[in-house]
């Protein structure tokens, strides 16, 4: 029997909104906190564990947990959320900092290491006001981004690639080839002021 006009209209709709929510979820990236536990002395978490502070003397090292996750010789902290396929974006506020890196590691990567300073970890470096690319301590330029106040990252797992985004464009500036063999996360160093994380995001239109 042919369903009445109207509740056959309410039922496309209904399709239509879930067929809405489910294409807007397949194009929302990772949400993540910052994970303490991989967090160096030197870094102090706040915000819900979605911003990192770098203190010069920093936290006790003696006073921390004991931890073979916490990085030991430099000033890094990693994402509490893996990455194994798709495309993922997210957003760092950058708060008076002028010396920073940001990018993605494999989870496993050593933590007596620096991101950008292994063929684990692909990162976009900011430090004496320039931006560069950081792979296996290599760096190569960057231009046509300028002093940081936001900037995007878009993590594309099956394309082996990560871009920086200008989010008062939604354009990317520069892409880095990668090399994914597992998963990865979000990774973050930091030497002053402060980063913020926005995750949870959708994958800009464009991108």
């Amino acid at each position: 029997m042919a369903l009445p006009v109207a509740r056959s209209l309410c039922l496309c709709r209904r399709g239509a909104k879930r067929l809405g929510v489910a294409a807007a979820e397949a194009r929302r990236g990772i949400s993540f906190r910052l994970e303490e536990k991989t967090a160096h002395s030197s870094l102090l978490l706040f915000k819900g564990d979605t911003g990192v502070k770098y203190g010069m003397v920093g936290l006790e090292p003696t006073k921390l947990a004991l931890n073979v996750e916490r990085f030991r010789e430099w000033a890094v902290v990693l994402a509490d959320t893996a990455v194994t396929s798709g495309r993922h974006y997210w957003e760092v506020t950058v708060k008076r900092s002028q010396q920073f890196r940001i990018g993605a590691a494999d989870v496993d990567m050593s933590r007596d290491s620096c991101i950008g300073a292994d063929d684990r970890s692909w990162v976009f470096t900011y430090a004496q006001r320039r931006w560069h690319t950081m792979l296996a301590d290599e760096k190569a330029p960057v231009e046509g981004v300028g002093q940081p106040e936001k900037v995007g990252l878009l993590l594309e797992y099956e394309a082996q690639k990560l871009s920086l985004v200008d989010v008062s464009r939604i354009a990317v500036v520069h892409t880095l080839q990668t090399d994914f063999r597992g998963p990865v996360v979000p990774a973050f160093a930091l030497w002053d002021g402060e980063l913020l994380t926005h995750s949870g995001l959708e994958v800009p239109e464009g991108l």
